[in-house]
């Protein structure tokens, strides 16, 4: 069995966005030269999340509608007297910080409209996003 780690760089340009990072994770499969296995994607950071949905602009837009109405930024939080981001703490634990996804036949296996985002609660800025491939 191998294991293949590659860390990505991916810079948002607004405070509160989603970022299609799957073609990154695809890149790193394909690199790594492992044909059957699992790629985790782990994002260390306590304000952003990964999910996996279509890649449509408008339910980009109804995402980050929904952020808004699940935790408006404006909400008068306690962490936000010390860091004015408790909104995007807040987001970030209702999403996940990992994803796994098999690979199979050199290829990352998702399904017909799936596609795996990065949404950033914290932006503008730039994330690390962890990719370790794990098989033969």
């Amino acid at each position: 069995m191998r294991v293949v780690t590659k860390e990505l760089t991916i810079t948002s340009k607004r405070r509160r966005e989603v970022i299609n990072i799957t073609s990154h994770i695809e890149s790193a499969v394909r690199e790594s030269g492992i044909r059957n296995g699992i790629a985790l994607v782990f994002l260390p950071h306590a304000t952003a999340g990964l999910f996996a949905n279509e890649d449509e602009p408008r339910i980009r837009r109804d995402y980050e509608g929904l952020f808004e109405r699940l935790v408006p930024a404006s909400g008068n939080y306690e962490h936000n007297k010390i860091d004015n981001n408790a909104d995007a703490h807040l987001l970030a634990s209702l999403f996940k910080q990992f994803y796994v996804l098999p690979v199979i036949n050199g290829e990352l296996m998702r399904g017909t409209w799936q596609e795996v985002f990065l949404a950033d609660f914290d932006g503008p800025r730039t994330r690390n996003v962890v990719v370790v491939i794990i098989g033969e």
